[in-house]
Order: C-alpha cells, then sequence, then structure tokens
C-alpha cells in the first residue's frame, strides 16, 4: 500500500466490497505519520484511537451490508483552520493554541466524513492562514518532501506535504488567496480552488476571509479531488454565499476530459515578472494544451495593474476582525510579526478603504467578463517563482533576485471569485515540482475541471516524492 500512488477511488471501493478495511487504512496512514512526520511536521496533532475507532465503524456498516459512503474508510488530514471535533483548531496562532477541543466538526469536514472518511488529525498552516510559507511559533516549519531544503508553500503546506509523503491520500484546504493552489503546485499536486460558495463555509460562526477564501479536498491526482468534490459541492443554509448545485455529478463530468476550443495563455498577468525556468516549463505545458486541439491565444495584459494592496486591504481587515482582542496583550508579541503590522495597518484603515477594495474586485471581475466573451480558458504560471528555499525567509527566487511576492498569480483569481485550478507540469534543476494554473469563468468549474484533468493524463506525470522511510 503507497497512498502516494494508490487512488483514493479505488481504496474506498476496495473497502465498500470487503476486500480491504478502513483499519487497515488508517493504521497505514498512522504508520506512516509515525515514521514521516517528525521530519516534514506536516501533521501538529494526531489521535489514533479515536481514528481506528471510526475506522471500525465503517467495517461494521460493511459487514452489515451497508453502504459506508463513497469514500469509505479514506484518512484525511484536516488543515487547522478549520473544526474537526476533539481537536483544538489553533489556527496556528498562539492566541488560540489553548482554547478548547471543537465539538463538532466544520460543514466541510462533516460531509467527508459523512462519505466515510476517517480524520486522523490536523495539518499545520502558518497563522491564520495569511501568508504563502507554512510555519508558525505554535509548531514551527512544515518542511517539502520533494527537497527538504524547500518551502511547501502555504498555506495549505501541511495538508499538501502529507498528501506528497504519503502520510494520507486526502486532507482538507482552503484557498483565500491561493492557499490550495500554492502548496500544490509546490508538492506536486493538482489543486482545486471552486467558485466561491460551490462548497459551503458556514456554521456556528462568521466564515474567515468570508468574501475571499473557499475551502475544498486537496489529492494527489483530480480525479480524486472530483471524488472528494462530489461530496463536499451543494448550498448550505447557514452559509450565505452558497451556491446551489446544477450538476449531479462532476467525476461523471470527468469522463473524456478536453480543453476547450479556445484557450488564452497570460504569462505575466500584465504585472508579474516570471523566473525564465517556470516559465519555459509553463510554455512547455501550454504547448500541450495546443496538442489536445485548444487554440491558444496570447494574452499579455489580464489587468492594468497588481491588486495585491486591494487584496491587503480585505484580508488584514479580517485578520483584524480575528485578532483584535489580543493587540495589546502577552500574547501579541507571539504573533508572526509582519502579520502584526499588517493588522494594526488595517486598524487604521477606513470603513471607504474597505469599500473601495471590494470596488477592485469588481473591476476584476469585469476584466473577466471581457476576457471569456472570447475564449472558456485562461492559463498562466500558478507561482513566478518555484517553492523557495527556506533560508529566504518566505521569499521566492525570481531569476536570481529574491522576491516577496512570488505568489502574484493566485489571489486575484479570490477577489475574481473565479474556479481556478493548478496542475504539475515537472520539476526545478532543484527537484521541485512547478504547476501551470487553469481559472475559468464565473461559476465555471467543470471547464476548468476538465481541462485540468486532460492536462494531467496528457503529461503523465507520474514522479514521486523522495520516500522518507520504509515503512
Amino acid at each position: 500500500m503507497d497512498f502516494r500512488t494508490d487512488s483514493v477511488v479505488d481504496l474506498a471501493g476496495q473497502v465498500r466490497r470487503g476486500e480491504l478495511s478502513a483499519r487497515e487504512l488508517v493504521g497505514h496512514a498512522l504508520a506512516q505519520i509515525e515514521a514521516d512526520n517528525p521530519t516534514l511536521n506536516a501533521f501538529v496533532a494526531v489521535d489514533g484511537e479515536r481514528a481506528l475507532d471510526a475506522a471500525a465503524v465503517v467495517d461494521e456498516t460493511v459487514a452489515a451490508g451497508k453502504d459506508p459512503g463513497p469514500l469509505a474508510g479514506i484518512p484525511i488530514g484536516v488543515k487547522d483552520l478549520e473544526d474537526a471535533a476533539g481537536y483544538v483548531t489553533t489556527l496556528g496562532s498562539p492566541a488560540f493554541a489553548g482554547q478548547a477541543p471543537a465539538t463538532s466538526d466544520s460543514i466541510l469536514v462533516m460531509r467527508l466524513v459523512a462519505a466515510g472518511c476517517v480524520v486522523v488529525g490536523k495539518t499545520n498552516t502558518p497563522e491564520l492562514g495569511w501568508k504563502a510559507d507554512t510555519v508558525n511559533s505554535v509548531f514551527g516549519r512544515t518542511l517539502n518532501p520533494w527537497n527538504l531544503a524547500h518551502s511547501t508553500g502555504g498555506s495549505s503546506g501541511g495538508s499538501a506535504a502529507a498528501i506528497a509523503s504519503g502520510m494520507v491520500p486526502l486532507a482538507t484546504g482552503s484557498d483565500g488567496g491561493g492557499s490550495i493552489r500554492i502548496p500544490s503546485a509546490g508538492c506536486g499536486l493538482s489543486g482545486m480552488k471552486t467558485s466561491l460558495g460551490r462548497v459551503p463555509s458556514g456554521g456556528r460562526r462568521a466564515p474567515d476571509w468570508q468574501n475571499l477564501s473557499t475551502k475544498g479536498p486537496m489529492a494527489r491526482r483530480m480525479t480524486d479531488v472530483v471524488a472528494a468534490l462530489d461530496v463536499a459541492v451543494g448550498p448550505d443554509p447557514t452559509d450565505l454565499r452558497s451556491l446551489p448545485r446544477p450538476e449531479a455529478s462532476w467525476t461523471a463530468a470527468l469522463h473524456d476530459p478536453k480543453p476547450p476550443a479556445r484557450v488564452a495563455w497570460s504569462p505575466t498577468l500584465g504585472y508579474a515578472d516570471v523566473d525564465a525556468e517556470v516559465l519555459a516549463m509553463c510554455e512547455r505545458a501550454v504547448g500541450v494544451l495546443a496538442s489536445l486541439g485548444a487554440d491558444i491565444v496570447e494574452v499579455d495584459a489580464v489587468f492594468d495593474e497588481d491588486p495585491l494592496n486591494d487584496w491587503l486591504t480585505l484580508t488584514s481587515a479580517y485578520n483584524l476582525r480575528t485578532h483584535i482582542g489580543f493587540m495589546g496583550t502577552p500574547v501579541w508579541d507571539r504573533v508572526d510579526p509582519i502579520l502584526a503590522m499588517l493588522i494594526e495597518g488595517a486598524a487604521a484603515k477606513s470603513a471607504l478603504d474597505i469599500v473601495r477594495a471590494d470596488d477592485t474586485c469588481h473591476a476584476l471581475n469585469l476584466r473577466m467578463v471581457d476576457l471569456f466573451r472570447d475564449v472558456r480558458l485562461l492559463v498562466t504560471p500558478t507561482t513566478a517563482a518555484a517553492a523557495p528555499p527556506h533560508a529566504l525567509g518566505g521569499s521566492g527566487l525570481i531569476n536570481g533576485t529574491p522576491d516577496i511576492n512570488w505568489v502574484k498569480f493566485t489571489y486575484p483569481f479570490n477577489m475574481t471569485r473565479s474556479p481556478a485550478a493548478t496542475v504539475c507540469i515537472g520539476l526545478t534543476t532543484e527537484g521541485v515540482p512547478v504547476g501551470l494554473q487553469l481559472i475559468g469563468p464565473q461559476h465555471g468549474d467543470l471547464v476548468v475541471l476538465r481541462s485540468a484533468a486532460a492536462l494531467e493524463e496528457a503529461l503523465g506525470f507520474d514522479t514521486l516524492a523522495p520516500e522518507l522511510s520504509l515503512s
């Protein structure tokens, strides 16, 4: 058994047929975590006894002749920004590390568990998920299984590292500025940020980053991501933004996947410098899309300027709401210093500043509407540089020059609420994976999924992260 190669769909099918037990799957996950997590630090909390008890319930359901669900027995990690019953939701922050365990699951976790998944633990994230480097003052740094000297990216870096190393085949993530796509690209996974509202984020408290962030499952390959999305998407009355589900099955939509007839390729979006090695890899992958029948239209500028400052205005306001009660207390000295600076800056912003940042989201979407009158898909590099060495302190290396904003291709599409995916297109000379980003029109999730699956299949990238153990 190797979670790096065995598909979620196949493993769950074996459990449902009684050919493999859920306890075997969970036991294997726990063994891999015990062997590899001391090196990678992907999991920050594990409860093996609870997980094995939950797996036994799945096995009892199968033995009784009942169906435990389409994801029967699949062990999952839950990103430490959302609730899993029995675990503390620390948000990667010293401000919340000592709070009581959650008494219920988030909507995403609840739906995955109802489909047969078994939670084995919580995965690491930067504080409040605010940056693209998975490190915090509570649990420390997560290492990239492809190259231990490099970042996983973030903020779902713990989940990405756990999947790429084979600790679990499935985990949860969230994406408010690229936080599923960036670590998926950096750890060699296919990742998907659905349209805002496809996977609901309601529940007993208002969602964090409520107009930007989308929760979702993460896996190594798109077929498994879609299998998990099939049970995760759909409206919930506690989420004001949740969308109806028009399609009965997203998995069925992946039968004979292919890109649309016309695809826009924008290597810079109009404002971004890109590392030459990354750009060359992306251009080769765009050539593969062309070989699949897509007419490629190069677009020099999608946006007039980098919307980073408006994105920071919104996210810093959201983070101010979360951390305002801790400002001026002893715990504030342990908050990530750049995060603290941004939050303090947000406290000085006006209501008009926030509204104008929202206006920028509207303006960016108008540009997307214009673009999609001519094409059906936009592709860009997922990141401007490969996941960087830890020694750069979170900066990426673009043509030999450190750049703190090496993730400048992802957050615009949180601001436009667009569906967006990333597909692994190969490895740099440092052995670090690189991704190509695929963006669809508003609510056009299926064109993104079908195109990503087609590209993934055509590229045939099947290299695995180096094995850290023989367990």
